[in-house]
């Protein structure tokens, strides 16, 4: 996976000597005219006025373009429409918008540009926020915001310059979720757990779906997959759904900037109970959907077709989107979910009379064990279901009939502050190259189990442990390097570092879980 490149002479030095891209100098500046105000409501003030700065370039470059050639009307909006690029009005260009900056009615005019562009834009019906004109909003603070918006892409040719906005967009997509905490999860799926489930699952051509799309991430990173294997945006379907309003709107923006067209749908029903897309069959699933709801509704739901491994409980609906997921998949379809740790081992309600269902049937694929902090919404660990309508199809894999792997992932990662984690992309192409190989890519190098970290299992032997899915109880322990010092040295140092850590106050269970992984003994 390529890494994003910064742009040239805007790197900024920060107090441990790294430095900052460009989106990240602009997240600093733009949070510092946010004062007061709360995350969630300036999240959709930036966001827009970066979508209509997109839009706006994106129009102005088609415009100089049909005015250089003689026989284009530079103002029939189906000029524009037929190569995917929205209608401006001239109220609503960014540079009368620019112009008007420092006026005590920009809040007005902005909404009025937005109401304008919805007008003449079918597609955008409902998407754009118009609430720049409320009076608690600060006019000054919005002109300024309007002045550092103004100088994203600015001296750039047209595409560059739209493609340095998309990427502003997805990275402040990614501040304002961590910004806003547990509530931000709600929107966003952290980068690089999209890029593994990506990189995993290679949407190279075909339908994706993804059937509680939060803010579009999933897809953004499968057209950039695909356009970074040789391919163009275009050679996939995308389709989607998504319940909250506000969370959809975001999502057809930030499909916009990117150029990304898409079907996804507002569902204020939800995926269970108001299936949007019943006859959709994709070839690729890719989902994070909210971990262990227990008010999903279940109990309007237990004649349905797609608990074809068993009904799920009416109190967790972690069952429930792992066979909706199943159920849209193609007869060669495969799909990347995550979910909490516990829908790997739970047993009550039914749940593994389900598990045990789903593993004798050959659905699941792969199983990954995520190290823990790495989302927003929660501290607590998650793991990735990898399911496959068919484990012999397509001609680029082997068959894996009776066959699952696991990849115990805990141990990657690197903190990025103090309470989140991220994966490198040293990480990403470990695994996903640990699940090419194992798949038997034409390209991939042979599989090998390696102790600790990932291990080939037949179906036999998930029976034998009872169906329980989670990695540790399979891959075994990392072998240990001799270093050279006696056992009872080295548990004489254990022992001393137990009692320091226990007087600054560690609790007990920790330091023993901490101290028996350095022996090689660690696992779920």
């Amino acid at each position: 996976m390529k890494t994003v490149p910064k742009e040239p002479g805007v790197e900024q030095a920060t107090k441990n000597g790294a430095s900052l891209g460009f989106e990240a100098q602009l997240w600093a500046a733009a949070d510092k005219l946010r004062g007061n105000m709360e995350p969630s409501d300036y999240k959709h003030i930036a966001l827009g006025l970066i979508f209509l700065k997109y839009i706006s370039d994106a129009f102005e470059a088609k415009r100089a373009a049909l005015l250089d050639e003689d026989l284009a009307d530079a103002e029939d909006p189906e000029e524009y429409i037929a190569e995917n690029v929205f209608w401006v009005p001239k109220e609503a260009r960014w540079s009368h918008l620019q112009a008007q900056a420092k006026q005590p009615t920009i809040g007005k005019d902005i909404d009025n540009a937005m109401l304008a562009i919805e007008a003449r834009n079918v597609s955008l019906k409902g998407v754009l926020p118009k609430e720049y004109a409320r009076p608690a909003l600060n006019k000054v603070m919005l002109g300024e915001l309007i002045d550092l918006v103004s100088g994203i892409g600015m001296a750039e040719e047209a595409d560059r310059s739209r493609d340095i906005l998309g990427r502003v967009y997805e990275y402040f997509l990614g501040s304002f979720a961590g910004a806003e905490g547990k509530r931000g999860g709600e929107f966003y799926t952290p980068r690089s757990v999209v890029r593994l489930l990506v990189e995993m699952l290679e949407p190279y051509r075909g339908r994706v779906y993804d059937p509680c799309c939060g803010s579009g991430g999933m897809f953004v990173q499968s057209e950039r997959f695909v356009e970074e294997h040789g391919g163009r945006i275009g050679d996939i379907a995308i389709y989607g759904q998504e319940s909250n309003y506000t969370t959809w709107r975001l999502a057809r923006m930030n499909l916009a900037v990117r150029g990304i067209d898409a079907d996804i749908r507002w569902n204020n029903e939800g995926s269970f109970h108001k299936d949007e897309l019943p006859d959709l069959r994709a070839d690729f699933i890719l989902a994070n959907p909210p971990f262990n709801v227990s008010d999903w509704g279940g109990d309007r739901l237990r004649e349905d077709a797609r608990w074809t491994f068993g009904v799920p409980p009416t109190g967790n609906a972690n069952y429930a989107w792992l066979q909706h997921i199943h159920h849209h998949l193609a007869p060669a379809g495969t799909a990347g979910v995550v979910l909490a740790n516990g829908s790997m081992s739970m047993t009550t309600s039914g749940e593994g009379d389900i598990r045990r269902a789903l593993v004798e049937a050959d659905t699941v694929d792969c199983m990954i064990a995520l190290p823990g902090q790495l989302f927003y919404s929660t501290q607590i660990p998650a793991c990735l279901w990898f399911l496959a309508r068919s484990k012999n199809s397509g001609v680029d894999c082997r068959d894996r009939r009776g066959e699952m792997l696991f990849i115990d992932a805990r141990k990657l990662g690197h903190m990025v502050d103090r309470t989140r984690r991220e994966f490198a992309d040293e990480d990403i192409s470990r695994i996903a190259g640990t699940y090419r190989a194992w798949r038997g890519a034409p390209d991939a190098v042979p599989y090998e189990d390696e102790p600790g970290f990932c291990r080939s299992v037949t179906l036999a032997e998930v029976g034998e442990h009872g169906h329980v899915l989670t990695p540790g109880r399979y891959v075994g322990a990392a072998a240990v390097e001799d270093d050279g010092v006696p056992f009872e040295d080295r548990m004489t140092r254990l022992a001393a570092r137990l009692r320091e850590q226990q007087a600054d106050g560690a609790k007990l269970d920790t330091v023993i879980g901490k101290n028996l992984e350095q022996l090689g003994f660690g696992g779920q």
